[in-house]
């Protein structure tokens, strides 16, 4: 089961709406959503947790780029909401450019050798360019100014998105929306 609300932080404190994610399907797509939630450019959270597997958060700030963090990046890659946060660029990944010949790694495993096979449990083998790690990727100070420390950020793990609210002080408005 997944949960995703929207925070938006405004002059009279914080502002939650719950969010549907089914038409979101990149990155940019979740970014113009959370900048259609407050029109004055304030910081908007995006927090999306399930249930005991994994959460993430995304911060739009403005028309920065969006920073994200993702508490277990193998977890996430499994779910559909996970995979539009999971970026080729937060996993230290060239982007997928599909014809480029010169991007091609033609080190003799072309024809399926073990890097480009599964292991026998169904996950790529390490090494990989499927290989997802495990545990967390992106910005753990992605709070800090907000009163979330990285250390606290990755401690969190079941409930991290109410755990959140209550540290920056928005779990009643937060509540409105679960």
């Amino acid at each position: 089961m997944y949960f995703a609300a929207l925070l938006a932080r405004t002059e009279d404190g914080w502002e939650a709406s719950d969010t549907e994610l089914d038409d979101v399907e990149t990155l940019s797509d979740l970014a113009d959503l959370a900048r259609e939630a407050s029109p004055d450019e304030d910081t908007v959270l995006v927090l999306i947790e399930q249930e005991d597997a994994w959460f993430g958060v995304v911060r739009v700030d403005g028309e920065e780029d969006p920073r994200i963090y993702v508490s277990d990046a193998a977890a996430a890659a499994r779910s559909s909401y996970g995979e539009i946060l999971l970026t080729d660029e937060l996993l230290g990944r060239a982007p997928d450019d599909g014809d480029d010949l010169d991007a091609l790694d033609l080190d003799g495993t072309e024809d399926g050798d073990a890097d480009d096979e599964e292991a026998e449990d169904g996950d790529p083998v390490a090494g990989s360019a499927e290989a997802v790690p495990h545990g967390p990727v992106g910005d753990a100070t992605i709070l800090d100014d907000l009163g979330v420390t990285e250390k606290e950020l990755r401690a969190l793990s079941s409930d991290a998105v109410t755990e959140i609210a209550e540290s920056l002080g928005a779990s009643e408005t937060l509540e409105t929306v679960r």
